[in-house]
């Protein structure tokens, strides 16, 4: 388990990440925008922990997530993963203007620190079995076609070429026990299933190559509330029993608040506050960060609430973002200086940083 007081070795370091979308017009559709959905991330991630990724739909939280499987070819940055490959690595087959040449062995030292963001496909084959990701939607992420003994095998089949059919059959077994499921299930396809599930499916695709770290993208928001808890005590319970380390992507604010060890809050694109979880929940500091606690329902009315906060205007499009600091159209204490520049993360106490340099002039 993670441990705040004594922080386990860094397993990724994201440095300045960016991801522009080009946007395309005129007859020959030549690039005329970029659409700035990553802009300038940055966060470190130990392992054991569990980091929260918060914001508004919109906000890049997902293509940050996406950004760091290699899903999507980030545009700038660095992405700094501690693999704990080593010894030789499988022949891979390499594309290469038309033809396919096979890269023999080659060897690579323990404690291998590699660039995600540097990697093709090819080069990034042999770290997917460290860096695996659960999808939001448990309807569309399941192939329909492939019973869920397919689905859990197809990493194994990729990853795990030394195993035996009948090893691969008692792994599957396996992991449908550990997630939930039976395994007397196997055999049934993901339309048999409900979306808690098929949502445990997906968990067990997730696990069958012994990830190292593992990028949940809103793996609840689809669930039921009653269903969402149990999906949650799952992959704590797994954290726990595998030494795991999340990155949690969500919009809940009280589901992140249960599951993370620290949380970082993220605006248009870029990152505006990190912290620990009750630290950030008990001295928010950024204006963003105020807004989104104060919009959190409290089911017990003898709990007295803060004043809510209700912020101005619209969230501006990622198209066209404002200069400076992209929050400063509905700030409510935005100055001139705002537009300037893109303010900086700076630290106020250890371990909590935020990106507004007037925040101890905001009072409530």
């Amino acid at each position: 388990m993670y441990d705040k007081n004594n922080p386990s070795k860094l397993l990724l370091e994201v440095k300045n990440l960016k991801m522009y979308f080009p946007v395309l017009g005129g007859v020959l559709k030549k690039k005329i925008a970029d659409v700035k959905a990553v802009d300038g991330v940055s966060f470190d991630l130990h392992e054991g922990e569990t980091l929260g990724l918060v914001g508004e739909s919109g906000c890049g939280k997902s293509t940050t997530g996406k950004c760091l499987i290699n899903l999507n070819k980030a545009t700038g940055g660095q992405i700094l993963f501690h693999s704990n490959l080593s010894g030789e690595l499988p022949v891979v087959a390499v594309k290469n203007k038309g033809h396919t040449i096979k890269v023999p062995p080659f060897s690579i030292p323990t404690e291998l620190t590699v660039d995600i963001a540097q990697l093709n496909n090819d080069q990034m084959r042999p770290f997917r079995s460290e860096i695996q990701m659960i999808f939001q939607d448990p309807y569309a992420s399941l192939n329909p076609r492939m019973t869920v003994s397919e689905i859990i095998m197809e990493p194994l089949t990729i990853h795990s070429a030394n195993l035996s059919k009948q090893e691969m059959r008692d792994k599957v077994a396996w992991l449908m026990e550990k997630v939930g499921l039976s395994a007397e299930q196997a055999n049934r396809y993901p339309h048999e299933f409900s979306g808690g599930q098929r949502q445990r499916v997906g968990i067990a695709r997730a696990l069958a190559t012994n990830p190292r770290l593992v990028i949940a993208d809103e793996p609840v928001s689809a669930l039921d509330v009653s269903i969402q808890a149990q999906v949650i005590n799952l992959m704590q319970d797994l954290q726990e029993e595998f030494g795991l380390t999340y990155i949690f992507i969500a919009h809940d604010l009280a589901v992140v608040e249960h599951i993370s060890d620290r949380i970082a809050v993220m605006y248009l694109g870029n990152m505006v506050e990190i912290a620990e979880t009750d630290e950030l929940f008990k001295n928010p500091r950024h204006p963003y960060t105020r807004a989104l606690l104060s919009a959190i329902p409290q089911p017990d009315p003898n709990i007295k609430k803060e004043q809510r906060i209700m912020l101005e205007g619209d969230v501006p499009t990622p198209l066209k973002k404002p200069s400076g600091c992209g929050f400063r159209t509905r700030c409510p204490i935005a100055r001139e200086e705002c537009a300037k520049s893109i303010p900086q993360m700076h630290e106020i106490t250890s371990g909590h940083l935020c990106a507004c340099p007037f925040h101890e002039e905001y009072k409530i």
